[in-house]
């Protein structure tokens, strides 16, 4: 076990998050993170995105990210997450648990018991039409009809969900933002080698602690064996509400000081800062907070609120305005 101080692990945790200014490509950067959580919410733009701005800066291109998910396939999508191509073995093997680990892949398993006929019918209509949008699959005789107690009405695109999980279908691309489905067989290359789920889960948290750089134990904060702690330069940057530096606000609240939670769904007035704030991230400080909406139509960045220290602000808001292609930043 390697102990560090918390100032050390500060330093870790922003390298290797790569958050230094070392990220050198969409896809490079991807691997070293280990996955990019999918999130539709643009108020300033959607969370993968911002993930890679944060760390490539406003020369990043975000028609790169689909690209690489969708002609080159060097990354795939699945379950609401972005991984490099390679980790889909490991993934697989999740995907083979025959008794589901939580509630509701056994409510999914239960699902697809009762409606097997619907299931065929939705997987004929990829097979001969795909890829399709959830929407463009017509309803058909055998659909569920009514509230299933637990699913509602939403069969459709529900029944894709559990069998994307399964690995059955797979996302091939995206349509306006809205997924396009296939059949897996179609858009992941054959299964080659069998990964043993233990074997799987244990790689997987392996990448987990590589790309977190620290966590924090009994002891102390423990630094990943292949983790730097140099010194981190001086940049400034403003991270999505789902970065992996923040993710873990219990983490981020012990390393830094920094309590932050996403507000959305809080009443207007029993928020304390706003709707989608941004932490700023200076160096290997969180110092403060901005809250920027981007109006993609009079393609401003407007400035609702910032608070803490917010001297270097400006230089942040203005790489990502420069990044979104916003003419103008208002309200600072």
């Amino acid at each position: 076990m390697r102990l560090v101080s918390a100032e050390e692990a500060r330093r870790i945790a922003v390298r290797a998050q790569a958050l230094d200014g070392s990220a050198t490509s969409v896809l490079d950067t991807v691997r070293r993170l280990g996955f990019l959580q999918i999130d539709p919410i643009s108020t300033v733009a959607p969370a993968q995105h911002l993930v890679l701005f944060s760390r490539l800066g406003p020369g990043y291109d975000p028609a790169e990210l689909d690209r690489l998910l969708w002609d080159e396939r060097a990354l795939f999508e699945h379950a609401a997450y972005i991984r490099p191509l390679e980790d889909l073995p490991l993934v697989r093997a999740r995907m083979r648990r025959r008794r589901g680990k939580y509630a509701w892949e056994r409510r999914g398993d239960e699902l697809l018991r009762e409606h097997a006929a619907f299931k065929r019918y939705l997987l004929r209509e990829l097979e001969r039409d795909g890829p399709l949008l959830s929407r463009e699959i017509a309803e058909h005789a055998k659909t569920p009809r009514g509230s299933h107690r637990w699913w509602g009405n939403r069969q459709v695109a529900l029944m894709l969900e559990i069998l994307e999980g399964k690995g059955v279908v797979a996302v091939a691309g995206r349509r306006n933002g809205q997924r396009l489905w296939d059949l897996a067989e179609r858009r992941w290359p054959p299964e080659t080698v069998r990964v043993p789920l233990r074997d799987a889960e244990r790689a997987l948290a392996e990448k987990r602690f590589r790309a977190l750089g620290v966590r924090l134990t009994k002891q102390g904060w423990e630094a990943h064996p292949e983790a730097k702690a140099g010194p981190v330069p001086d940049r400034a940057t403003l991270l999505s509400p789902f970065d992996r530096l923040v993710h873990d606000r219990d983490r981020a609240e012990a390393l830094w000081g920094f309590r932050y939670r996403l507000e959305m769904f809080v009443p207007k007035a029993k928020r304390e800062y706003g709707y989608y704030v941004l932490p700023l991230l200076v160096g290997d400080r969180l110092v403060g907070r901005v809250e920027p909406h981007f109006d993609r139509e009079t393609r401003e960045l407007e400035v609702l609120g910032a608070w803490g220290d917010t001297t270097r602000a400006d230089e942040a808001l203005a790489s990502l305005a420069t990044c979104l292609g916003a003419e103008r930043v208002v309200g600072t």
